[in-house]
């Protein structure tokens, strides 16, 4: 009889839904641990390590017990584990509505067309803008998002380059995200404005509701 695959699970905790167009939904998340990447604003690096080795029926069964429709699977890094592909397609066929929290950086094409992926594209304020992966582009698809979260003007200038070299709003929804506690929200907002850029601000709602508290 061949083993169920497993994932090293940092925490599986339910919340409402911070960032996204889901935001302010009930929402059951998924966090995986290990990440390649270290991204200098990073809120999460307790999830570069630890965690438990879970079975994908034990996943399951701890998702389900939320009752809540909607699912996040994140990280750290969720694609740096194989068996996360295999979680994905069984949280969709269990009926939840599902999303991925990935970086550019690991190839989605594998990903279960039944996800909304929620790419983050790195700026170079965020010291891996090198590891993008240009491929990931040519995916996105209107039920995806790529978001950017931006330090600096630099990044915003940066990020207005990409939006139009790559015509990302006519493939997908664009988001622009403020760093928290670094970059001006409402400085952010006017520059969008200011440019009329077809995108959608967002700030982080869980750290306006509970600062860095792990698992919200």
């Amino acid at each position: 009889m061949t083993s169920q695959p497993r994932l090293r699970i940092s925490e599986i905790f339910h919340s409402l839904q911070g960032e996204s167009r889901s935001v302010g939904l009930p929402t059951v998340f998924v966090r995986l641990t290990g990440c390649p990447l270290r991204c200098v604003y990073c809120d999460t690096a307790y999830a570069f390590q630890g965690g438990q080795w879970m079975a994908l029926d034990e996943v399951l069964a701890a998702v389900a017990d939320y009752e809540t429709p909607y699912v996040t699977v994140t990280g750290g890094e969720p694609l740096a584990q194989r068996a996360c592909l295999d979680l994905l397609s069984r949280l969709c066929e269990a009926g939840f509505e599902v999303s991925l929290e990935t970086s550019g950086a690991l190839d989605m094409s594998g990903v279960d067309t039944r996800v909304s992926r929620v790419m983050d594209w790195k700026t170079p304020g965020s010291g891996e803008m090198a590891r993008n992966r240009r491929e990931n582009l040519d995916l996105l698809t209107p039920r995806d998002q790529v978001k950017f979260v931006i330090c600096d003007r630099e990044d915003y200038e940066w990020a207005r380059q990409c939006l139009r070299e790559h015509d990302l709003a006519a493939r997908c929804e664009v988001l622009f995200s403020p760093v928290h506690g670094h970059c001006d929200a409402r400085r952010l907002a006017e520059w969008i404005l200011a440019d009329r850029l077809p995108v959608r601000f967002q700030i982080q709602l869980h750290k306006y509701l509970w600062g860095d508290q792990r698992g919200r």
